[in-house]
């Protein structure tokens, strides 16, 4: 596991080297270009999986998912995703859910978060206080776990159920709030997602209304982030959008990150699943 570790932080490092030069010479160019060069780095970095430190997450959350945890003493294996107890295959394509058992819809984060709690006894608290990493830091238990499952669903396309009423209205509300000018800088997600051709800092933006873009990016998540060197899930990455637009703290498992994420998976519904993906 060691020597797998410094191979892939190795290869990690020697493709962001390459990029640092690359980017050396970008600094005035044009956007095609710099484009250009943001997809050498990326292809260096996909050009072999197992370069991505994801894996070790992913390895660990599996390890999770089956080690008896909490007051209780079990494991998640009876943990049912939609799917059938301790069923993890294909699973994370047809997320989130209504689950009968929770009243609810969920995503696959929100549902580990409650089968941890009712399986294991683990008091939900301490699992979202603090619910995900600073820079340099790992994904938390939750996140690797969630890592692990979605990579189970790799290659598969999203196809999350919109027949009962509840997901029906989550999905509503997801695409309300996706489109709702907020808070102090009068933002909203589609003030930058829902046109083409957007940019922060020559980082270009995802046209999320978009299905054919949306199908392209949403299914990477949960990716491992170069730039700060961990793990971001979906939830993660909305919550730090929440942060950047100076609204409110977005809750791990809340009904908002929740109808965010459906109507992502929305947009995206027939793409293909690569996660877990490489980010800048």
């Amino acid at each position: 596991m060691k020597r797998y570790r410094r191979l892939a932080m190795r290869s990690a490092l020697l493709a962001g080297l390459g990029f640092a030069a690359v980017a050396g010479d970008l600094r005035a160019a044009e956007p095609d270009v710099i484009d250009r060069g943001l997809e050498a780095f990326r292809s260096m970095l996909k050009a072999d999986p197992w370069s991505n430190p994801a894996m070790l997450d992913a390895d660990r959350g599996q390890a999770l998912w089956k080690e008896r945890r909490g007051p209780r003493n079990v494991s998640l294996e009876r943990c049912d995703l939609g799917k059938g107890p301790g069923v993890v295959e294909g699973a994370f394509a047809e997320l989130p859910r209504y689950f009968r058992d929770a009243g609810r819809v969920m995503d696959l984060e929100t549902r580990i978060l409650w089968c941890m709690e009712t399986l294991q006894g683990i008091e939900p608290a301490g699992l979202t206080d603090k619910p995900h990493p600073a820079a340099n830091e790992p994904v938390k238990d939750p996140g690797a776990i969630a890592t692990w499952i979605a990579s189970r669903s790799q290659g598969r396309t999203f196809n999350a159920p919109v027949s009962h009423p509840r997901e029906k209205a989550t999905l509503r509300l997801g695409k309300t709030m996706f489109h709702r000018r907020m808070g102090p800088f009068d933002f909203s997600c589609a003030s930058c997602h829902a046109s083409p051709g957007k940019r922060i800092r020559r980082q270009g933006l995802a046209h999320l209304v978009n299905p054919d873009e949306a199908r392209q990016v949403v299914g990477e998540w949960p990716a491992y982030r170069v730039s700060t060197a961990h793990v971001m899930t979906l939830q993660h990455r909305l919550y730090d959008c929440f942060w950047q637009m100076r609204l409110p703290e977005l809750k791990l498992g809340s009904e908002a990150s929740v109808a965010l994420t459906a109507y992502l998976v929305k947009q995206a519904e027939g793409g293909t699943i690569a996660a877990p993906g490489l980010k800048r």
